[in-house]
């Protein structure tokens, strides 16, 4: 007869460790955050692919098409002069008052867009995030872009508005790509803060338009700050100097020879007060997106 073979029997292992010895891993578990930015950069074709169809599709149905990135703003600037340079008189002590409106305008909508869109990234994209298997960073970021390339038909127009209201054309108009780069790492941080509020709060879509608002009326945007706040209470001109996007505003303004009467010594300021925001809303806005990485697609 055969001898029987005698096996040891199979170690008794806690569910964890039997996944540990195999490798496998949790689904949807969040990734390092090494990991992450690879993968991140790893889908950059379908980051911006994805963003160039949000482009397109915005104005799609429209007669005008592509041409509403450019009327949008002119027309928001048209009704701004009304009521704030010739009703409220605010234009009063800016010498060239419609380009000093248009950069405000032009620059704090490119951050109000994508706040915008930030808080929706999420929510309004959940079949994509249940169907395929992706950074989640990738849909802000993507909004962040689109609305990038909708601000570069906006420049363009802004600096043909400089050029006939009388300014210069001067090296100083290459100091906008730097800024705009420090804006949009600022912009894309405070996408992915709101992305990811916005896929906690649901509501929170219908509350950001009254603070947006709000943040508008106090950047500066349709009169002279410095000369507006004088008399403001303490707490408000501290409230107001911290805005972020005041510096992207006047470095701007400044950028483009539109006069501000800001000195040298704070233009000097004002960059390095617009790049701490950019760095730390940027780095901020995205490790506080990754730690909620896989959280997003449930419920």
């Amino acid at each position: 007869m055969a001898e029987a073979v005698v096996t040891e029997p199979y170690p008794a292992l806690a569910p964890a460790q039997l996944a540990a010895r195999h490798g496998l891993r949790v689904a949807g578990a969040r990734p390092g955050l090494v990991e992450y930015v690879r993968k991140l950069w790893d889908y950059r074709h379908f980051i911006v692919a994805f963003a160039n169809a949000k482009n397109i599709a915005t104005f799609s149905s429209a007669q005008l098409g592509q041409l509403w990135h450019v009327l949008t703003p002119l027309t928001n600037a048209a009704v701004y002069y009304l009521i704030f340079g010739v009703i409220l008189g605010t234009r009063k002590g800016i010498e060239n008052f419609p380009a000093y409106l248009c950069a405000g305008i032009f620059i704090f909508g490119y951050t109000q867009q994508v706040v915008t869109a930030g808080t929706k990234a999420i929510s309004d994209n959940m079949n994509l995030i249940r169907a395929l298997q992706f950074p989640r960073a990738s849909l802000p970021v993507a909004a962040t872009i689109t609305q990038l390339q909708q601000l570069v038909f906006a420049i363009a127009v802004l600096l043909g508005i400089v050029v006939i209201t009388g300014e210069p054309v001067t090296p100083k108009w290459l100091a906008l790509i730097p800024i705009l780069l420090l804006q949009s790492l600022f912009n894309a941080g405070l996408a992915m803060l709101f992305a990811r509020l916005g896929s906690k709060v649901l509501d929170l879509k219908q509350v950001m338009p009254f603070v947006l608002r709000t943040w508008l009326y106090g950047s500066g945007v349709f009169f002279d700050l410095s000369n507006a706040i004088k008399n403001a209470p303490e707490w408000a001109k501290v409230l107001l100097e911290l805005n972020p996007m005041v510096p992207f505003i006047e470095l701007t303004r400044e950028a483009l020879g539109v006069d501000t009467g800001t000195p040298p010594e704070t233009v000097t300021q004002m960059w390095l007060v617009a790049g701490g925001w950019a760095l730390v809303i940027g780095v901020g806005g995205f490790l506080y997106f990754w730690r909620g990485e896989k959280e997003y697609g449930r419920g």
